[in-house]
């Protein structure tokens, strides 16, 4: 734009003034209208195309832009069971119901019913994890890296903390296990190698030690000529030495999924029987809850993680601690869990039941887009399963002018926001992460996007 285009720009008083500018005012906060119009102007400044033809039009859409929650419903058709991006595990009804019971009002948080006297957040749930896990006591807190912090601050600060070198994985927002563990006060000693680990590499730096750590690696998979100690194994170590061992098994995983095909993943239960005085793991992928870090074990070492000071930092809020504990005490009938639950749901949907609903979703598709379903793979995501197949039937659509990702734009935009797959220039529907009652939405979006 050139320099006597810039000095033509309305200025803000007068872009306030417009009658279709002034509209905005009844509906919409006078501040936010002036910031819209100052954007507005600012963008025409650096825009080589110059001002919009309807400066109106412009400035409401900022305005709208500005009063749009940015946290968003948003409807899952990608068939990634624990999206992270997308927020993960979704809420059992009676987590929801959970929260919004307690966030409507007033709530037995830390007030102790039975005395009168001052209650601890931090029973809430102990019982629960204790009895799922095997464990005799539990912990929670607001997430699983800040559950391996705070074990590691209270069990090994100052300490070295022998882990394998195969085991130090980087998880998610390219956090690393070394950076965690340097933030807790634990010193890092790294054993082995990265695919043969031995008891004897452990055994020959264990004098003078603080603990021992295993990390499940749980967002890939090795193969071949690869080698580990057995938890059981390190647990017997460690305890010879009367040092703590814990085991970070990552996703949480409570029920038995290898009649699903899904056997590759540590049960918490398993972790605990094997010997680990302390389990960590995480509340939002497979136990299919909150976000939320899980502390279960031996019941003094979680007394020492509950005295620390970080654990005040950590500690989860009662929206948290009431949909975890929802969602747990739906694990009490596995059968249950694994209908309510929606994560689990998903992943043992079998493959007719798919097929129908693909078919039903494809028949619902405006004809334009010559929806086929075609045979596909769903991802569990989240870290876990990272090896596991999940076959599934998915919804083809062939864009056409569109094309496909101008189709996925039309679809991410619109009310509510649907996420999906494109592939080889088709869209990509998969119902494994839809419900049905969604399917109105997803027809109505695809509608909008022919006429529009």
């Amino acid at each position: 734009m050139n320099p006597d285009a810039r000095r033509q720009l309305p200025s803000v008083d007068r872009l306030l003034r417009d009658p279709g500018v002034e509209a905005l005012f009844a509906t919409v906060p006078r501040n936010v209208v002036v910031v819209a119009v100052r954007e507005a102007l600012e963008a025409a400044r650096s825009s080589r195309a110059g001002p919009p033809e309807d400066w109106a039009a412009e400035i409401a859409e900022r305005v709208q832009e500005h009063t749009t929650r940015s946290l968003q419903p948003v409807l899952n058709a990608t068939g990634v069971v624990l999206h992270t991006n997308l927020g993960r595990a979704p809420l059992a009804h009676a987590a929801a119901l959970a929260i919004q019971e307690v966030a409507e009002g007033y709530s037995s948080l830390e007030y102790d019913l039975a005395s009168g006297a001052r209650g601890q957040r931090a029973d809430h749930c102990r019982t629960l994890l204790a009895e799922l896990t095997g464990a005799e006591d539990g912990l929670a807190v607001n997430n699983a890296a800040g559950a391996l912090v705070l074990a590691l601050n209270s069990l090994a600060q100052g300490g070295r903390v022998i882990i394998s070198r195969g085991e130090l994985i980087e998880i998610g927002g390219s956090f690393r296990i070394p950076d965690i563990m340097g933030k807790s006060g634990a010193v890092l000693q790294e054993v082995g190698t990265t695919n043969r680990t031995h008891v004897i590499d452990y055994q020959n730096v264990i004098d003078g030690a603080a603990a021992i750590l295993t990390v499940h690696r749980s967002n890939f998979e090795q193969v071949g000529f690869v080698t580990s100690p057995s938890s059981e194994e390190l647990a017997e170590l460690a305890h010879s030495r009367r040092l703590p061992y814990l085991h970070d098994v990552g996703s949480g995983l409570l029920l038995d999924l290898s009649p699903w095909g899904l056997s590759s993943e540590p049960r918490v239960q398993t972790a605990v029987s094997a010997g680990a005085d302390l389990v960590m793991f995480s509340g939002d992928k497979l136990l299919g809850g909150p976000q939320a870090g899980c502390l279960v074990g031996k019941r003094e070492v979680i007394a020492r993680c509950r005295a620390n000071p970080f654990a005040r930092a950590l500690r989860a809020d009662r929206f948290t601690l009431a949909a975890l504990e929802a969602t747990l005490g739906l694990y009490h009938d596995p059968e249950v869990a694994r209908r309510e639950i929606p994560v689990l749901r998903m992943l043992t949907l079998d493959e007719a039941e798919l097929d129908r609903r693909a078919r039903a979703l494809a028949a619902l598709c405006p004809p334009v887009f010559l929806p086929q379903v075609i045979p596909g793979e769903s991802a569990v995501g989240g870290g876990s399963f990272p090896g596991a197949r999940l076959p599934t039937s998915l919804v083809a659509l062939n864009a056409g002018p569109l094309g496909a990702e101008g189709l996925a734009v039309r679809l991410r935009l619109s009310q509510p926001p649907i996420i999906v797959r494109v592939a080889e220039g088709h869209v990509l529907l998969d119902p494994r992460t839809l419900l049905e009652s969604d399917y109105p939405a997803i027809k109505a979006a695809l509608q909008a996007a022919v006429e529009g």
